[in-house]
């Protein structure tokens, strides 16, 4: 009876590729929340433990991958005939130079800046100016002037010319002060989502670029299955041919070459499709060919106790100073509403020349004070007050809920490293031992002592070991990142380890 490969092995196998999808949804869900703060689950980096069944992964039609900016690109240029060489540095920069999310951020900060001004017109000087001629004809008893008898009641028709300067400013608005400060605060609470935004994306970019190598990892580990398989059945064959073994050996051995070039085929396109995954996010000329540099170079991870990463983390932070300043804008927001119920006072003044014509002309002006008293608005004021309150209530709980998932995050990542730490460790010795198992069982299978069962079992148990290996070093490797990004300082990293640029 043929033996085929037991359903769990093949399962332990797959199991890297669907806790790589799972992963990738992890960072597809890195969304700015409202107004840029980071949704919790991107904050704390929560992974699937590879000992837990993963779930499927969801079709890329209904994913919220095909919506989320930060794994789009505005591709850059024209694709060349030679193939680019591509090393995780190179990969990040562009990311930050072309990531849909990070450019959306960046216009962001242009359009707070353009709100700002607006609301700043309320406190500086107006200035406009008007020249008009103008001929006219003017009916007096309209007016109901009294005329004497005999003095036409109809005159002109005559012209006036009137060049005039019109000044208006805001002596005292505590409405229009209050507005300006809050557009100052959402202009920084802008500048620092941006920020935010450049660590997310190299962390996305960063995850990619090890997703992608992770599959070209499985791919060359399927290839090195296909062509130990190909060995077992030609040695098999020649057994065969000298009585040494039965057919059945021979044929179990082509239904496992079988199963492994299987394997390889989907692994090999599992790697194509997380370049191009790669290629999107970071803008690559569309159609342009590259290729991944495997050597990475080494990041060693934070030297620091948790109190001290979180600590930095509440100092470094931008998506928690942006909340802040979220905050501190609405309070100044409800200031100024409030500020709608106070008097205001301001000045107009105009200066020009007027008369029939342009010689005969005078300089007039008018300079006029006036003291705006609001009386009864309708409960207008009151009903934007309410809800300058919920506002502000629910940019306080924003922001404490973002200092929570900090702590929690922060702590959920350094559970995370140290795990995955020590499953890299453990993950290089099974992959050692498996190996030895594998040139054992050939041995005895050559010598005639054993059925090629048990080199079907320890080729996979080999295919098992160099899963987990990679599992466990992407893991490894992400770990860092996630930290990295959890503490703030991801862009810094990649300058500081890495010698990014910007």
């Amino acid at each position: 009876m043929v033996t085929a490969p037991s359903p769990s092995s093949v399962r332990q196998a797959g199991k890297g590729h669907d806790v790589r999808a799972a992963l990738v949804l992890v960072i597809a869900v890195l969304l700015l929340g409202p107004a840029g703060a980071v949704s919790p689950a991107a904050a704390q980096g929560q992974m699937p433990p590879p000992s837990q069944p993963p779930a499927q992964a969801p079709a890329r039609t209904s994913s919220p991958l095909a919506t989320n900016p930060f794994l789009g690109g505005v591709p850059t240029g024209d694709a060349t005939s030679d193939s680019l060489s591509l090393s995780i540095v190179d990969a990040i920069s562009r990311a930050l130079e072309h990531n849909l999310g990070v450019l959306q951020a960046e216009q962001s900060v242009g359009r707070a800046r353009g709100v700002r001004w607006r609301a700043l017109s309320g406190l500086l000087p107006t200035v406009t100016g008007r020249v008009a001629e103008t001929r006219q004809q003017v009916n007096l008893a309209a007016f109901g002037f009294p005329l004497p008898p005999g003095v036409p009641s109809v005159v002109g028709p005559f012209n006036v010319f009137d060049a005039r300067v019109y000044l208006t400013q805001s002596v005292l608005d505590l409405h229009a002060l209050n507005d300006a400060r809050a557009e100052a605060h959402n202009v920084l609470a802008a500048q620092f989502s941006y920020k935010s935004a450049r660590d997310l994306v190299v962390l996305v970019a960063a995850n990619a670029y090890l997703q992608a190598l992770a599959s070209s990892s499985r791919a060359e580990s399927a290839r090195a299955q296909v062509q130990t398989a190909q060995a077992i059945y030609n040695q098999a064959v020649d057994l065969q041919a000298g009585g040494i073994v039965a057919g059945i050996e021979v044929l179990r051995a082509e239904v496992q070459l079988s199963t492994e070039q299987q394997r390889a085929t989907a692994t090999r396109n599992d790697f194509e499709k997380a370049k191009l995954q790669l290629a999107h996010l970071i803008g690559l000329p569309l159609g342009q060919s590259f290729t991944l540099v495997d050597e990475l170079p080494t990041v060693p991870a934070p030297e620091m106790t948790l109190e001290q990463a979180l600590d930095r983390a509440y100092e470094t932070r931008p998506d928690y100073h942006a909340a802040t300043e979220r905050v501190r804008a609405a309070e100044a927001a409800r200031a100024a509403i409030a500020g709608e119920a106070l008097p205001a006072l301001r000045v107009n003044a105009n200066y020009g020349d007027i008369g029939l014509s342009i010689p005969n002309s005078h300089g007039t002006f008018s300079v006029v004070g006036a003291l705006d008293v609001p009386i009864f608005q309708g409960g207008r004021t009151r009903g934007r007050l309410l809800e300058a309150d919920a506002d502000l209530r629910d940019r306080r709980a924003q922001a404490a809920d973002l200092k929570a998932t900090i702590y929690y995050g922060i702590r959920t990542a350094f559970l995370d490293l140290q795990a995955s730490g020590e499953q890299l460790q453990v993950a290089t010795r099974a992959r050692e031992l498996a190996a030895a198992e594998l040139t054992q069982a050939r041995d005895r299978f050559a010598a005639g002592v054993a059925s090629n069962i048990e080199v079907v079992q320890a080729q996979e148990a080999v295919a098992v070991a160099n899963e987990q290996y990679i599992s466990a070093l992407y893991l490894y490797n992400v770990g860092k990142a996630v930290l990295a990004h959890g503490l703030g300082v991801a862009e810094d990293a990649l300058r500081q380890y890495l010698g990014g640029s910007r």
